[in-house]
């Protein structure tokens, strides 16, 4: 048999085994001969590379070559669904529903899995793109990464597919995978992920592939869309997309009637607890496509499904001691640190208290049975207090006076529940925490940095600041666990592109308290350079558009620290662009000045962020209601009626996307 026949023979019986296996899960072989088949067929491959094929089985294992993701837009947008939390906004649901079809309906009922959305595009029954949900209209193409996930077909089964179709889904991370990761990073004292949720995200987004293998990701997918569908029914459409080789979840249910629903709802929101995925809530969806497009959508979700959020789960557990935390800003956070208790699918060990006020509310005393409740939330919170269990306690749980990582003494601002750490450049979770800032995607966005890279780095002392991240060597990087020449070149590479990031998000990137995206634009708007701001005196500062006292107050306070004003010259002798570029100064007018202008519905030139950054880039304000101050609306497609009948209440004026475009062309 000649290698190329052999190679595709054995890619057509892996893939077989590897829906058996994960899909299906009735394995037709042993483990040790699909691995046996899969070495052959990775040899085969590498004698023979003019027969490459991106969706060979043999690329599940995953590559460490980093790659960086690059945006694409959503051919059809990706809407969130609005949500309710009890059985009487189900049945106003339903009731619209059945109102504005006026004739019989199905809903389909689904578990609503918490991981990270997807969307992957089939093409001629091949696996061709797979983007996160990123803003809706736009995500990140992470197809690499998502064909290490097993349940993810490459290659489809049978041939009743249609040539082209988008099917839309959930990245999960399996309870017992998220545990086990848990351990590990524990016992190498690194920070824990919070949830499933934020571990199958996370994972996502890793550049190295081998890694995201490793990691055992799990997916269900719950949407199809596209042309020439099999069936106008949305449960038979996934029956179908199950044949192909999708792992669609078996839970699914057609309902008939409210009742049925209601029963659906009440039984999940107990068995649930047993699933071996992280779930939220049920979705419920109307089954016909006819009657969905027949319903429509708002700006911001379809009106013909709805998310029902299940209630919080409390457990009772006993609370051994409370330690403080220090966050970016200098906020302390006092933490709660129990006796393991299993909630929501993990185990608990610690619960937020939030600030001094709760826990003087509270009244709590060490020893003292609580009740913590998880909700949606990062870090579960504790809700109260059984006192009638309250013997043999300790001593009263008192918020600290000084910060526990420093020892400064801690100040409260008015108006603000939270103290604050005011030692900002020399707190070592400050520092950290403002280099993390520096380094995000909205700031400088500088890949290949994380917080843990951070972390390694400060304990060496390599960086003491964020101008230290410019005086990184390669050497210096390759110090770190997994690090190698590709990576620390990659991290370099990253450094010196972050010197092209404009003005407006060097100022965010900065960490100046109460300085967030949209305050930093207005600065770099009423000031060409960053020396200018340093001059600005208070009332200069306050008469730019949405700048008050207190943030006045704090970018003074800002650049009266000489640490802070050191830092802004090594930064600046680094070659960042602490000015205002040419380019963005041609590109700003006033046409649009002292006008207040609201955009809603689904647009086709530019996404709705582009749009605000225009309005602001001419002068304009953006605003997120209708009102009789607001000048116009930008309207595009499927614009709400609500606020299309306030609008016209108000006699306020509609502006679709071509005259908008005219307008400030």
């Amino acid at each position: 048999m000649i290698a190329k026949d052999r190679i595709n023979e054995l890619r057509a019986q892996l893939h077989r085994h590897n829906y058996n296996y994960y899909v299906l899960n009735s394995p037709e072989i042993a483990d040790k001969e699909f691995d046996d088949l899969m070495r052959e067929l990775q040899d085969l491959e590498q004698e023979h590379p003019e027969f490459r094929d991106g969706n060979s089985p043999t690329v599940r294992i995953g590559s460490d070559l980093n790659k960086n993701f690059i945006q694409v837009a959503h051919k059809y947008p990706m809407l969130s669904l609005a949500n309710t939390y009890s059985e009487g906004e189900v049945s106003d649901f339903y009731e619209r529903v059945r109102r504005a079809l006026n004739e019989d309906f199905e809903i389909c009922c689904e578990m609503k899995y918490d991981g990270t959305s997807i969307s992957l595009t089939y093409e001629d029954g091949q696996l061709v793109r797979a983007v996160t949900r990123g803003d809706g209209e736009k995500g990140d193409d992470v197809t690499d990464n998502v064909k290490t996930i097993r349940t993810i077909p490459m290659v489809l089964h049978g041939d009743n597919y249609p040539s082209s179709f988008e099917i839309r889904g959930e990245i999960l991370m399996p309870w017992e995978v998220f545990e086990e990761l848990n351990r590990e990073k524990e016992a190498r004292e690194e920070s824990l992920f919070a949830n499933p949720r934020n571990a199958a995200s996370g994972t996502l987004k890793l550049q190295n592939s081998s890694i995201v293998a490793s990691r055992k990701l799990d997916a269900y997918l719950y949407y199809l869309l596209g042309n020439n569908l099999p069936c106008d029914g949305h449960y038979e459409n996934l029956q179908e997309a199950q044949r192909w080789g999708f792992k669609i979840s078996p839970l699914m249910r057609k309902c008939q009637t409210l009742q049925e629903v209601f029963d659906f709802i009440n039984h999940w929101n107990l068995e649930r607890k047993n699933l071996p995925v992280a779930t939220d809530g049920i979705v419920l969806k109307v089954n016909s496509l006819k009657q969905q497009k027949n319903l429509g959508f708002t700006a911001k979700s379809p009106r013909w499904a709805i998310a029902y959020k299940f209630q919080a789960e409390q457990a009772l557990t006993r609370l051994n001691k409370v330690t403080f935390q220090v966050g970016r800003t200098g906020a302390v956070t006092p933490v709660a640190n129990l006796d393991p208790v299993q909630l929501s699918g993990t185990v608990v060990k610690r619960a937020s208290l939030h600030n001094a006020d709760i826990i003087k509310g509270l009244d709590l005393y060490i020893g003292d049975m609580v009740y913590v409740e998880k909700g949606g939330e990062i870090i579960p919170k504790i809700t109260g207090v059984d006192t009638s269990l309250r013997f043999m306690i300790g001593e009263k749980v008192e918020f600290i006076k000084n910060c526990p990582e420093c020892g400064s003494r801690l100040v409260r601002f008015e108006g603000e529940a939270a103290y604050y750490c005011p030692n900002e450049t020399a707190c070592p979770p400050q520092i950290k925490g403002k280099i993390e800032h520096f380094i995000s995607r909205k700031a400088m966005n500088i890949e290949g940095l994380g917080p843990e890279t951070v972390d390694s780095f400060f304990r060496l002392g390599h960086i003491k600041n964020t101008a230290d991240l410019y005086d990184l060597r390669i050497e210096d990087i390759k110090e770190l666990d997994r690090m190698g020449d590709k990576s620390a070149e990659n991290i370099i590479n990253g450094i010196e592109a972050s010197k092209q990031v404009p003005f407006e998000r060097v100022l965010f990137a900065l960490g100046i308290r109460f300085v967030g995206e949209t305050v930093a634009k207005k600065i770099a708007r009423a000031f060409s350079d960053i020396e200018e701001l340093e001059k600005a005196d208070l009332e200069t500062l306050k008469s730019i558009d949405e700048i008050g006292e207190k943030i006045a107050q704090s970018i003074l306070a800002y650049f009266e620290n000489v640490t802070n004003r050191n830092l802004v010259e090594k930064l600046k002798s680094h070659g960042l662009r602490l000015f205002r570029s040419e380019e963005e100064t041609l590109d700003t007018t006033n046409k649009l000045l002292g006008q207040s202008i609201l955009i809603s519905g689904v647009f086709t030139h530019h996404s709705r962020d582009e749009y605000k950054d225009i309005i602001e880039k001419n002068g304009g304000k953006n605003v997120g209601s209708i009102s009789s101050k607001t000048s116009f609306i930008l309207a595009g497609e499927n614009m709400g009626p609500s606020k299309l009948e306030k609008a016209h209440k108000l006699g306020v004026r509609i502006v679709n996307e071509e005259e908008f475009i005219t307008l400030i062309s």
